[in-house]
């Protein structure tokens, strides 16, 4: 019997990541490979959102089996990805981050300079031939204005713009109610602990000898979420130590001002002072029109620590 294939997204899966594995799946299918789609995390509310408007699902794994053979979507490093990765056979990785990526063995990579995995799957249908159905096309849109804030971002760029309004024709549906309504649907955070909050969307980094991680979460009122800080900071100084961090950046980003204001903690805390010309103060400080962790946290804090 022919083994089936497992697309899956990083860890604390957003959006794109979720909706690059399902495109992915279909892809895959209508070029006759046996393959399916899973998560390696809990759902947001903002993909829940997207999900739930499209009757759809997404199964949960935990780990994989010693050579399951494997496709990757919205990540290549193996700090994000999936336990017992370094075991797996990846045949595949579809993604728009930087290659942080070794095998020792050939397989297709494919990695774009644009703002979302999405744009990269639309141009492989477009280059196979392959139609690009309606409930495809939303999902595509949805990962496009997820991780471009609605074309607010700096990491947007204008093929992600070009994509999204033929995606917009195909799908049928007004981007900017969409895509605003999706946005505020991921802002509702009542729902979950400080430890899931922290959660929602980290991704872990290494550089030399320092390890660190930057989560981040939207919403559309940060002294919201700041009312937490306290018990935000234990749970995040409980993470430092259970992993052996060096820094633990948490970005709130107001989605409405195009800001965010962070959470700084760890032995190298203070390295976000060069990294953005700020002072913290209770371990905090501003971000004036910092919001991609991909284009700005994450630069700006790997070239100081």
């Amino acid at each position: 019997m022919e083994e089936e294939i497992l697309i899956f997204g990083h860890k604390n899966p957003d959006t794109d990541s979720i909706c690059s594995s399902i495109i992915m799946e279909n892809l895959e299918k209508k070029l006759g490979n046996k393959c399916k789609a899973v998560r390696i995390g809990k759902i947001n509310k903002e993909t829940e959102y997207v999900l739930n408007y499209l009757g759809i699902d997404i199964p949960y794994v935990e780990n994989i089996n010693n050579d399951q053979k494997v496709i990757l979507v919205d990540h290549n490093e193996s700090t994000q990805s999936v336990e017992n990765i370094e075991n797996a056979k990846i045949l595949k990785v579809i993604d728009h981050h930087t290659m942080n990526f070794k095998a020792p063995y050939l397989l297709y990579y494919r990695a774009e300079p644009v703002g979302c995995t999405s744009t990269v799957l639309y141009h492989l249908y477009k280059e196979k031939n392959i139609e690009i159905e309606k409930n495809i096309a939303i999902l595509m849109l949805s990962a496009i204005i997820s991780d471009t804030l609605l074309f607010k971002s700096p990491t947007c760029t204008e093929e992600d713009k070009i994509v999204a309004k033929e995606l917009e024709e195909i799908a049928g549906i007004d981007v900017e109610k969409y895509g605003l309504e999706m946005l505020k649907a991921g802002t509702n955070l009542d729902d979950f602990s400080e430890e899931e909050l922290i959660n929602i969307d980290a991704k872990e980094f290494k550089k030399e000898n320092a390890k660190y991680v930057i989560a981040q979460v939207n919403t559309v009122s940060i002294e919201d979420v700041l009312e937490k800080q306290e018990k935000i900071e234990e749970v995040i100084n409980k993470e430092i130590a259970e992993k052996n961090l060096d820094l633990f950046v948490f970005a709130i980003t107001d989605i409405l001002n195009s800001n965010s204001e962070i959470i700084s903690l760890g032995k190298k805390a203070n390295i976000v002072e060069n990294a953005f010309n700020v002072n913290l103060k209770n371990n905090r400080a501003f971000l004036e029109g910092v919001v991609s962790r991909k284009k700005q946290l994450v630069p700006n804090i790997d070239k100081n620590i």
